[in-house]
């Protein structure tokens, strides 16, 4: 909730869930070059804007999309083992998001917390430790963990689980619709963390 457009935690809250990509880590920009770069290894120049209207998304569902949508011959895996070959080779590059890692460190050892992201459990790892975050949490549910992705519920579920908190006491901090949407159908709080930055490109 916003206050003198400041981020701050709900007072309701009994837990906090955060995305990763784009709400903790200013990784959207470093995202949206591995997809163009394994794009246009087959050919294929990719529209900025449709890319991040379906940003939040598992990683291989992306890659249908837009394979779909742009007639690439290539497989979902083909492009997304080239997109996370990109990734991994910038990933140590990616800085936080100060107003959402400042309700991390404000709520750290006060209430549970949660990572409840699309990325891959090692590359979540990876980032969270990167700029010392990792320990401040109480559990990570990844694309890894889950079998629906979102826009479903199931990640977020899975962390309100982990933690031991009602659903409906969850906050969800996130920056696109699927992430929204799943909180709303995990009857969770939520905020949109974009009006208290500016990341993309």
């Amino acid at each position: 909730m916003a206050e003198n457009n400041i981020l701050r935690a709900d007072s309701r809250a009994k837990a906090l869930i955060f995305d990763l990509d784009g709400t903790l880590m200013d990784s959207m920009p470093m995202h949206w070059a591995g997809w163009l770069s394994s794009f246009r290894h087959f050919g294929t120049e990719v529209d900025h804007d449709f890319f991040f209207s379906n940003a939040g998304k598992a990683a291989l569902e992306i890659a249908q999309i837009l394979i779909d949508k742009y007639s690439t011959p290539a497989t979902p895996q083909q492009i997304v083992d080239l997109k996370q070959n990109y990734v991994y080779q910038h990933v140590d590059d990616v800085a936080i998001i100060d107003p959402v890692v400042n309700v991390v460190n404000e709520n750290y050892g006060r209430i549970p917390m949660a990572v409840g992201t699309g990325s891959d459990t090692s590359r979540a790892i990876r980032m969270l430790r990167n700029v010392g975050l990792l320990e401040k949490f109480d559990c990570i549910v990844s694309a890894d963990d889950v079998s629906n992705h979102k826009p479903h519920p199931d990640t977020f579920l899975l962390c309100a689980e982990r933690m031991g908190v009602d659903p409906s006491l969850c906050e969800v901090f996130e920056d696109a619709e699927p992430g929204f949407e799943a909180a709303r159908r995990a009857g969770m709080m939520y905020v949109d963390v974009k009006p208290y930055y500016q990341i993309y490109v």
